[in-house]
C-alpha cells in the first residue's frame, strides 16, 4: 500500500513537472507573421530569425502564415534580417527586435529598396490582440505600409455606406508609415463597414472599400504602394488580414 502510494506521489509530480515544463516552454516562445510592403522587390524575400530561415519567398503584398496564423519564434532578444530569396544578399541588414513571450506581432516590411530616410528597406514591429471584442462588436486596426505616404499621413474614416464624411472627424489622424492604429470597437447595422483613406487633414479620398465584417471579428488593413511603388500614391485596395472570424 505505501509502495502504491509512492508511487502515485511520483507519478503525480512527474505530472506537474512536466506541465510546468510544458508552460515555460509556451510562455518563451513569441507569435510571429510578416508582412512584406516593399513594393519594388520583385525577387520575393526570405526572413531569418537569430541567422536561421523562417519566412521563405514572400512577395510584394503577401503576408505569411495565412492570417490568423502565427509562426512561433524564440521571444527575448531577437535578429531579423531580410535577405532576397535563396541568397546572402542582404536587403535588410540584421535588426534587433524585443519579442515578449506569449505575445502576437506583425512585423511590417516598408520603403524602397534605394529609399533613405523613412522610406529606407525597414522592419516595423507592431504589436497585435486579437482577443474578441465586446459583445456586439468588430474591431478594425489601420496598418501604414505605402512609402508614398503623404506628409503628415493618412486620415481614416469607418462609417456605414454612403455616408457623408464631410462634417466628420475621422478615427484615425495622421497614420504614418509603419504604424498601426488602435483596435476601433465599431457596431454597424448590416456589418458593411466603408473605410475612407484621405490625406491627413483633407478629404480627398485615395482608398473608399466597403467590407463584410461579421459580428466577434478582428480585420487589419494594410496600406500598400501598387506594385512597383510608382505613381505617388498608394494603391486603392488595402491588404486585409483576417484576425479572428
Amino acid at each position: 500500500m505505501f509502495r502504491l502510494l509512492k508511487v502515485l506521489s511520483l507519478t503525480l509530480a512527474l505530472a506537474a513537472l512536466s506541465t510546468f515544463a510544458t508552460s515555460c516552454g509556451s510562455s518563451s516562445q513569441s507569435q510571429v507573421r510578416v508582412v512584406q510592403a516593399i513594393s519594388d522587390e520583385t525577387t520575393g524575400l526570405d526572413i531569418n530569425v537569430n541567422t536561421t530561415k523562417v519566412f521563405t519567398n514572400i512577395a510584394f503584398g503577401a503576408v505569411q502564415p495565412t492570417p490568423p496564423a502565427y509562426t512561433k519564434v524564440a521571444s527575448g532578444r531577437d535578429t531579423l534580417e531580410a535577405v532576397n530569396t535563396g541568397t546572402t544578399t542582404a536587403v535588410i541588414a540584421n535588426t534587433s527586435a524585443s519579442l515578449s513571450g506569449s505575445s502576437q506581432y506583425t512585423v511590417l516590411l516598408t520603403g524602397f529598396l534605394n529609399g533613405t530616410g523613412v522610406n529606407a528597406p525597414t522592419f516595423n514591429l507592431i504589436t497585435d490582440n486579437n482577443a474578441a471584442p465586446t459583445s456586439g462588436n468588430v474591431e478594425i486596426r489601420i496598418i501604414d505600409g505605402s512609402a508614398n505616404t503623404p506628409q503628415g499621413g493618412f486620415d481614416v474614416y469607418i462609417v456605414p455606406p454612403g455616408t457623408n464624411i464631410g462634417t466628420l472627424t475621422p478615427q484615425i489622424s495622421g497614420l504614418l508609415i509603419g504604424q498601426a492604429s488602435s483596435y476601433q470597437s465599431l457596431n454597424i447595422t448590416g456589418n458593411i463597414y466603408e473605410v475612407i483613406v484621405t490625406p491627413n487633414g483633407t478629404q480627398n479620398r485615395f482608398i473608399d472599400q466597403n467590407y463584410n465584417i461579421p459580428t466577434g471579428a478582428i480585420r487589419t488593413f494594410v496600406i500598400v504602394d501598387n506594385q512597383g511603388g510608382g505613381g505617388g500614391v498608394p494603391s486603392q485596395i488595402p491588404l486585409e488580414l483576417n484576425d479572428l472570424n
